[in-house]
């Protein structure tokens, strides 16, 4: 009897939490969490959050439970919220299995009970300003982390490893140090730690993935980076020249090619030798003859002073075409031994081939850059050389010194430029202790850039282009003056497809001809303008949910909802007074991304508005806008 009085309580119990009122509280419960967020937190845009409106299904960036009794989903990507999370308002849906608070101006640390939310399977923060170290108490739910362009530091915790259900782990552009810890994540099939601070071996369990999960971390060494010191190198010769090799490790591929071209040419001096010792051998026979010797020899003796004189004279041009060719306008005095000779370090790979840093023996420091994949002939690479070096000479243009050519190497000789590339000073590691560049700095630079592209649109007959213009191609001077590097290379270059990461700037008509013009070339500076307004890099993420695909469009739906402020990055916001030029950059910007190439201006006329914007911040006056700048369908 006892026991069926116990079944009977239970039963009761299992009913009592079945019925409406109980599932009610829950949902309340999750309501009363997000008003205390929304009311802690300061946004952008005005959520239409409100205690007396239905959660499921009028909430801004909410989804419940199919049965309407949970929050499942919470998704508010680029509203504009500023400051930290608070604590006991987001940790206490226990039911949230995705959220998103990527793009938006978050600070301070995650709150623990953030990332430990039981049921959290996709949690997405990227692009915030969150410091202090990661969690370590994440829910080991969780299959997809995205903590990428934040300022995390420390170390990444080893309780990472205790997440064995993740797919994908993001932690690129962060302050992060120290070794990466030996993750046996079985389902982990994307991974990013670039640009950090990480130091030591990589693990043999990360190192399936490529090595551009791994870039940007100066202490990082092991396959797929470079070997670390004190182990062997891979003898595979398909692997790239290492960064911190001493002298002459750089050039060994580079060395091989002009060591069988030294060899052929010894051949053939060789083979002219024998030539003449055969020749003399047969005129002394003559001279032994009485009829006619004389006459005979002479005409012996007169061919031999011709052809050989011949070959020899062919035999040192091959040498000489095997030498590096300069500019009149370089100052350099270095020869080919002397480059590979000097000691090297890989300053980037682009879609042109491998940037090097050299400086030579006697302290002299250049930039090499190693083409790969060109197609054309020696004629027609030399001919498109010297238009390069005659086009270069201009103070927003980096300037051609020198190239080489053989049949396995092609090298361009530049100028060092100290202060790096644009892409370095916006995107680069924020524990590099480089203030951001304020607004006037970015202008500046942008009528930079625009004045090197329109200078190399009207030389060449008005036909020449750049074609490869973006923010890792804009290097900075000491004086953070702007110059246009890598152009005119798109010619020399094979047609096969753009890597992913350059269809950001790429135009949509050359993703489809693969053919660059000046039009695209405008393109590609809009969005690098796009690029200095909002800090964000137009780079696709392809296979990630949430993610900002291409930064046109992005900023075309942003502006469209006329949140036009919002595009802005948050460094630019803190200066007083800027935003009224900022919406004429971003005009400016739009117009240049306009889909049909018709519609986009030529780069005077993009000189020409810059240059009014910059007068107007100069001088301190405001020009009226309208609320939403101009619009083009961007891709």
């Amino acid at each position: 009897m006892q026991h069926l009085k116990v079944i009977a309580f239970v039963v009761a119990c299992l009913l009592f939490a079945r019925i409406p009122h109980a599932k009610g509280a829950d949902l309340n419960s999750d309501k009363q969490a997000l008003l205390a967020f929304a009311a802690s937190l300061p946004h952008g845009r005005k959520l239409n959050w409100s205690s007396t409106t239905p959660v499921c299904t009028s909430w801004v960036g909410v989804t419940c439970t199919p049965d309407k009794s949970r929050v499942h989903t919470l998704r508010l990507p680029a509203v504009g919220l500023f400051g930290p999370i608070p604590s006991d308002t987001l940790g206490k849906l226990d039911a949230l299995e995705v959220l998103s608070l990527r793009s938006n101006r978050i600070t301070v640390d995650l709150p623990p009970d953030v990332g430990s939310i039981p049921s959290l399977h996709s949690l997405y923060l990227q692009h915030n300003n969150l410091s202090g170290i990661i969690p370590t108490s994440l829910s080991s739910s969780l299959t997809f982390l995205d903590l990428s362009y934040n300022t995390f530091d420390g170390e990444i915790p080893l309780k990472v490893q205790n997440l064995t259900q993740l797919t994908a782990l993001l932690l690129q552009n962060n302050s992060l140090s120290g070794p990466i810890p030996d993750l046996q994540l079985p389902r982990l099939r994307h991974l990013n730690l670039s640009n950090n601070n990480l130091s030591g071996p990589i693990p043999p369990s990360l190192q399936k993935f490529s090595a551009n999960s791994f870039l940007g971390n100066a202490f990082l060494c092991g396959f797929p980076l470079e070997p670390c010191p004190g182990t062997a190198p891979s003898p595979s010769p398909a692997l790239p020249p290492s960064p911190n090799k001493t002298k002459k490790s750089f050039w060994k591929k580079i060395r091989t090619g002009v060591i069988i071209a030294i060899a052929t040419v010894g051949g053939v001096l060789l083979l002219i030798l024998i030539l003449l010792l055969l020749l003399c051998i047969f005129k002394r026979k003559k001279h032994s003859e009485p009829t006619t010797a004389s006459s005979k020899g002479k005409a012996v003796a007169g061919g031999r002073a011709e052809k050989p004189k011949e070959d020899y004279s062919s035999g040192v041009q091959e040498a000489e075409r095997n030498k590096l060719a300069f500019f009149e306008s370089s100052s350099y005095n270095f020869d080919l031994e002397d480059l590979l000779r000097a000691s090297a370090e890989v300053l980037g790979k682009g879609s042109y081939g491998t940037t090097y840093k050299a400086v030579l023996e006697d302290g002299t420091t250049v930039v090499v850059k190693r083409l790969k994949e060109v197609v054309v002939s020696k004629k027609d690479f030399e001919q498109q050389m010297e238009m390069v070096g005659r086009i270069g000479q201009h103070q927003n243009v980096v300037p051609l010194r020198a190239y080489y050519y053989s049949k396995d190497e092609k090298l361009l000789v530049f100028d060092y430029v100290p202060s790096g590339s644009l892409a370095a000073v916006l995107h680069g590691n924020k524990a590099a202790g480089r203030d951001p560049l304020d607004w006037e700095t970015r202008v500046k630079i942008s009528l930079d850039v625009a004045r090197g592209i329109s200078h190399l649109h009207a030389e060449g007959g008005g036909k020449f282009i750049h074609g490869n213009i973006k923010a890792s191609n804009v290097l900075l001077s000491l004086n953070l003056d702007g110059c246009v590097s890598e152009f005119g290379l798109a010619q020399l270059m094979t047609n096969a497809q753009s890597p992913a990461r350059l269809i950001g700037y790429r135009a949509p008509e050359v993703l489809e001809t693969k053919r660059p013009t000046q039009k695209s070339d405008v393109y590609s500076f809009g969005v690098l303008l796009l690029e200095m307004l909002t800090g964000k890099a137009p780079l696709r993420s392809p296979g990630r949910e949430d993610s900002i695909e291409h930064l046109p469009r992005w900023v075309q739906s942003v502006v469209r909802e006329e949140w036009t402020a919002e595009v802005f990055d948050t460094d630019l916001m803190r200066h007083p007074n800027v935003e009224d030029e900022m919406v004429q950059m971003l005009q400016v910007a739009m117009a240049c991304v306009a889909v049909v190439p018709d519609q986009r201006p030529k780069m005077e006329e993009v000189i020409r508005r810059i240059t009014d914007i910059r007068n107007n911040y100069s001088s301190g006056t405001r020009t009226p806008l309208e609320d939403k700048p101009e619009t083009s369908q961007a891709p």
